[in-house]
């Protein structure tokens, strides 16, 4: 399932995450860390893979639309879990 967001808010769900979860994502889903990272616009493939991001340019930071929103639900899993906590 594909999802449009916008690179701010796309940037936004990363800067939220609670240290550690990068490698929790990629822990559980068998991949790198860096390829994680990717999917929230990195650009380094040497030691990561293109995660099906698409970025087009425009407003708030362009238009991101995503191929798999598998790591994107992950992400929105884990802060709603701290959100909880709270």
């Amino acid at each position: 399932m594909t999802k449009t967001i916008s690179f701010n808010e796309l940037r936004r769900i990363k800067d939220s995450l609670p240290t550690g979860s990068m490698h929790k994502i990629a822990d559980q889903l068998n991949v790198t860390v860096q390829t994680v990272r990717n999917y929230f616009g990195g650009t380094n493939y040497e030691f990561g893979k293109n995660c099906g991001l698409h970025i087009e340019p425009g407003p708030d930071g362009g238009i991101v639309v995503l191929d798999d929103t598998l790591i994107y639900d992950m992400a929105l899993e884990i802060l709603e879990k701290e959100e909880n906590k709270e």
